[in-house]
C-alpha cells in the first residue's frame, strides 16, 4: 500500500446542515489518520535500516588494506593471522594481524565507484584509524621498469574530464571549466567537485594528498626491503626492481596500453604510475579524515613496454613485491594512532 501524496490536500467535503457537522464531527478521530499509519511505518523501517547499516562490527581501532582483486592480495591475506571474516553488503572483510597490528583486509573490486564503495563501507562498519591500498599499475615515467613499486606522494582522477565539442581546427569548452590543464584532442581534464556540510560551492580539488607521516616511514623502509626480479627463470623484469618514494600518481576507469596517450599523462601530471583504484579511496579517505597511502607495484608500462602489454606475465610479481614493501611498512609503522586531520590540506 502506497501512502496518500502529501504534496495534495484531502478534498474537503462541504456540511449542508448542522445535523451533517454534527455527524461529521462525531466520527471517531483515529480512523481520519489511518491513512498515516502506512507512512509511519515505512518511515520508522528507513531509519532502522540506516541505524543497523552504518552499525560497527568491530570496536578495535584498524589499518585497511586494500587490494583490488585475489591475486594483489594473496601474500598479504597468508599472512595475517588471528582471523575472522565479516560480509557486508556483498563485501567480505577480514579481520585479524599483519606484521603485529590490527588490521582489516579487503578486495575492493576493480575500478574507480567499486573501490570508493567498499572503502566507505568498511569505514561505515569499522573503526579505520589508516588505508593502505597494496596492488599492481602502469608504469608512466620513462625512467621506471617493470617490477619497480612506486608509493606516490599524491593521487588524481586524471580523467574527470570535459569532452568538448570540436569548434573549426580546435576545441569549445564550456565557460565554467575555466583554467584547466593541457587537453588531450577533445578530453579537457577538470577538478573534483567536493561537497561540504554548509558551504554553497563544492571544493574543487585536483590531487588528493599521501598523509606525509605514513610517507616518511614507507621511505624509512624502501632501502631494505628485497624486491623478486623474476617469480621463475622465464618470469622476470627487465631490471633490477627497486622501491620509488614520492611523485605523483593518477587514477582512471580505463586501462592503459597506449604509448601516445602514456606520454600525455606523463607530460601533463608529471605522473609515474597510473592505475583503476588508488585515487578514489585517496578522495573517499580525504573526506573521512583518514590518512592514506598507496604501494604499488608495476607490472606493464601502459604502453611504453617493447613489446606486448607484460600485466598477464608479470601481474604476480608486481603484486608480490608490493606486498613485500606492505608488511615492511606494517612492520615499521609506529603503534599509536594519527591525530585527527584531513589528508591533503597541503595543496589542491
Amino acid at each position: 500500500m502506497l501512502p496518500p501524496d502529501l504534496s495534495v490536500a484531502p478534498p474537503v467535503k462541504k456540511l449542508s446542515s448542522r445535523s451533517d457537522r454534527k455527524a461529521s464531527t462525531s466520527r471517531p478521530r483515529w480512523r481520519n489518520a489511518l491513512w498515516l499509519a502506512p507512512l509511519l511505518l515505512a518511515s520508522l523501517t528507513l531509519l532502522t535500516d540506516r541505524a543497523a547499516a552504518a552499525e560497527q562490527v568491530d570496536p578495535t581501532p584498524r589499518i585497511a588494506i586494500i587490494s583490488a582483486y585475489t591475486r594483489e592480495w594473496r601474500v598479504l591475506k597468508n599472512a595475517m593471522s588471528a582471523t575472522r571474516t565479516e560480509v557486508i553488503a556483498d563485501a567480505t572483510y577480514i579481520v585479524g594481524q599483519l606484521e603485529g597490528k590490527d588490521v582489516v583486509l579487503f578486495l575492493s573490486g576493480v575500478s574507480m565507484v567499486n573501490a570508493a564503495m567498499t572503502t566507505q563501507g568498511a569505514i561505515d562498519h569499522f573503526k579505520i584509524r589508516r588505508i593502505v591500498f597494496s596492488g599492481i599499475a602502469g608504469g608512466i615515467n620513462p625512467s621506471l621498469s617493470a617490477g619497480d613499486v612506486v608509493v606516490a606522494d599524491r593521487w588524481s582522477e586524471y580523467l574527470e574530464s570535459v569532452f568538448a565539442r570540436k569548434a573549426g581546427a580546435g576545441w569549445s569548452v564550456p565557460n565554467w571549466l575555466g583554467k584547466t590543464l593541457p587537453n588531450y584532442g577533445m578530453i579537457f581534464p577538470r577538478a573534483v567537485g567536493i561537497a561540504h556540510p554548509g558551504e554553497r560551492e563544492p571544493e574543487k580539488r585536483f590531487w588528493f594528498d599521501v598523509d606525509p607521516t605514513m610517507l616518511e616511514t614507507a621511505r624509512s623502509v624502501a632501502t631494505k626491503v628485497e624486491l623478486k626480479a623474476c617469480l621463475k627463470p622465464a618470469v622476470c623484469g627487465t631490471t633490477r626492481p627497486r622501491v620509488v618514494i614520492g611523485g605523483a600518481g593518477v587514477s582512471g576507469p580505463a586501462f592503459i596500453d597506449n604509448a601516445e596517450f602514456r606520454k600525455w599523462i606523463y607530460d601533463t601530471f608529471k605522473a609515474n604510475l597510473v592505475d583503476n583504484e588508488s585515487a578514489p579511496v585517496a578522495h573517499v579517505a580525504y573526506s573521512n579524515h583518514i590518512p592514506f597511502i598507496a604501494f604499488r607495484g608495476l607490472s606493464d608500462l601502459a604502453g611504453g613496454d617493447a613489446g606486448e602489454n607484460t600485466e598477464n606475465e608479470l601481474e604476480h610479481l608486481a603484486s608480490d613485491n608490493a606486498a613485500t614493501v606492505v608488511k615492511a611498512f606494517l612492520h615499521a609503522l609506529p603503534a599509536q594512532e594519527p591525530s585527527e586531520r584531513r589528508p591533503g590540506e597541503a595543496s589542491k
